[in-house]
């Protein structure tokens, strides 16, 4: 009797010992399982081929899409529609209730400019055709949401002449997860702002749905599917998003090339069952950022499937859809850096099984005319330069001790002039120009100091900073900064961007402000004047925080849509 005690005492101990190990990994059975099959999780570094096969990229064909495309290919063949009579589809595809296309067939070729007219000064939405057709497929972007918008219609033939129309096209009112968040603007001197003709300011939240607003705060465009962090506009006038394709889905997991319309030309699918071994819900293989290369490629920064996460990069053919190269940063830098990092990636990176986020790629810019790629580490505090086809360093920019550095090392830090602050837990470095050996840059400084950083100034402000770089002498100064007069109330920890726009002026997205509660869009002019200012209100339990703001042409003059093709 007295045995059986002792082994049910010993069960139930177990039992004990077991319970805290199984709760962690309580998120779900199916995630538990996927972590089973990841042989990789637990590995430090694996090899290219491993890694592509992580990624497990697929080509996904779209069939509601195609049966849209076809639709409209035959409504152009049919030339039923007339300048007179148009065919005008509100969100043709189904994704972007703002836009508009419309479809006619005229005798003689003629080339087609449209206006939205605005409700006020510089709103005005303009764009045009390109070239002379007799069967016209107009792409119409820049609606109000529920309202009755005037489109101004110009159609000028090949001898001058010009017809001119107003068509009325009325759209839906807003949804809730866009109206019930407010937005603010409390400066908008339009007359300097960079507007242009057809710009607008895009807010890419971090989870959710994109949407963008003109220089009132008004929401001239939105996409009804799921988006993270990745919106890159693509030389063809294209953009590139990383989509869920239902709100429900557990993970974002398909890179998406579509327009403004919502039509989607090619999209790809990452592996779902590596992504669950270590993601959370709605995080998944891709994150933060993607560049397109000279040759048409795409740049992404990517998780490689071993016990580190987000220190990878990968380079997609969208022609093939294979990923032609990839480069693990374990194996660019010293082993020191990761082996010693105790830096453990969030619960939504890693699905609670405490993998390592030693450098976390959060920038990949992409230089066509030298062929480096700039990159910014938040969890380094760190900056970089390198040959993307030698992965040869050419520039280190870090507050870290030269002497904590391998002496092969040393000769790649840059040496900051007096005045120069070190970055902390930076976002969004690219190049502004360069030449003489002279590269000038912008980033966003966190000013946070995630491993080096600058400690004195930790938590104090944000800011955007403009540094030039002696490539030659491996010096830097900084040249221009914005954020420090707004003091702790701008400062953010993480997420935020810095653009600098035609017109000189820069473009800044404060985008954690206020503990994340709110993220604020500033546009500066160079003598750091507010020019606008839009504040929106975030939702924490959503993630719905501005993850970058961008001023985009709607559309650029290179895009081209064609039904038919």
């Amino acid at each position: 009797m007295k045995s059986n005690k002792v082994v049910l005492l010993l069960a139930l101990g177990t039992l004990m010992l077991i319970e805290p190990a199984m709760m962690l990994y309580d998120k779900q059975v199916e995630t538990v399982t996927a972590e089973k099959k990841n042989t990789n999780a637990q590995k430090t570094k694996l090899s290219d081929s491993q890694i592509i096969k992580n990624l497990g990229v697929k080509k996904v064909a779209n069939s509601d899409n195609d049966k849209l495309t076809a639709k409209y290919a035959n409504i152009v063949k049919q030339q039923h529609y007339t300048w007179e009579n148009p065919y005008i589809k509100v969100n043709p595809y189904e994704n972007s209730p703002l836009t508009a296309l419309m479809v006619f067939h005229t005798d003689k070729p003629a080339k087609i400019s449209y206006r939205v007219i605005g409700k006020t000064e510089n709103t005005t939405i303009e764009n045009k055709v390109k070239g002379y057709q007799a069967d016209h497929q107009v792409p119409i972007v820049g609606l109000y949401a529920g309202y009755d918008n005037s489109v101004e219609v110009t159609m000028t033939d090949q001898a001058g002449k010009k017809q001119v129309k107003v068509v009325k096209i009325k759209t839906s009112k807003l949804p809730s997860w866009i109206s019930k968040f407010p937005i603010k603007v409390t400066v908008n001197d339009k007359s300097k702002m960079n507007l242009g003709s057809n710009e607008l300011t895009v807010l890419n939240r971090s989870t959710k749905q994109t949407f963008a607003v003109d220089g009132d705060g008004e929401v001239r465009w939105y996409y009804l599917r799921w988006n993270q962090h990745i919106f890159e506009q693509l030389d063809n006038g294209h953009i590139l998003l990383f989509n869920k394709i239902k709100s429900g889905d557990e993970q974002y997991n398909m890179l998406v090339e579509t327009d403004y319309l919502g039509r989607v030309y090619r999209q790809f699918s990452f592996d779902k069952t590596l992504g669950k071994s270590y993601s959370g819900e709605g995080v998944s293989l891709v994150h933060h950022d993607v560049v397109e290369m000279s040759n048409g490629n795409w740049l992404l920064t990517v998780h490689d499937g071993s016990k580190y996460v987000e220190d990878t990069i990968a380079e997609l053919d969208p022609n093939t859809g294979k990923i032609v190269k990839v480069i693990d940063f374990k194996k660019i830098f010293p082993e020191s850096m990761y082996k010693n990092s105790k830096i453990k990636a969030n619960d939504n990176t890693s699905g609670g099984l405490g993998l390592m986020d030693w450098l976390h790629i959060n920038t990949i810019s992409y230089d066509d005319k030298t062929g480096n790629i700039l990159l910014s580490a938040r969890n380094q505090d760190m900056i970089w330069s390198m040959n993307y086809q030698t992965n040869k360093i050419n520039w280190i920019f870090s507050s870290k001790p030269e002497s904590q550095w391998p002496s092969s090392f040393r000769k790649y830090l840059l040496k900051p002039s007096s005045g120069t602050k070190y970055p902390g837990g930076q976002h969004g470095v690219y190049i502004l120009n360069e030449e003489n050996n002279k590269l000038n840059v912008l980033l966003y400084d966190n000013n946070i100091a995630v491993t080096n950083g600058d400690k004195k100034q930790n938590g104090k402000f944000s800011a955007a900073t403009e540094y030039q770089i002696d490539t030659k002498k491996k010096t830097i100064k900084q040249v221009w900064s914005y954020g420090k007069n707004l003091g702790k109330q701008n400062f953010t920890e993480v997420i935020g961007y810095a653009q600098r726009l035609n017109n000189g002026n820069t473009l800044i997205n404060f985008g954690f402000k206020n503990k994340g509660k709110e993220s604020n869009i500033i546009e500066v002019d160079a003598y750091g004047n507010q020019v606008f200012n839009l504040t929106i209100t975030n939702s924490a339990k959503d993630m719905t925080y501005v993850y970058r703001a961008y001023r985009m042409q709607f559309y650029p003059d290179n895009y081209v849509f064609d039904a038919t093709k």
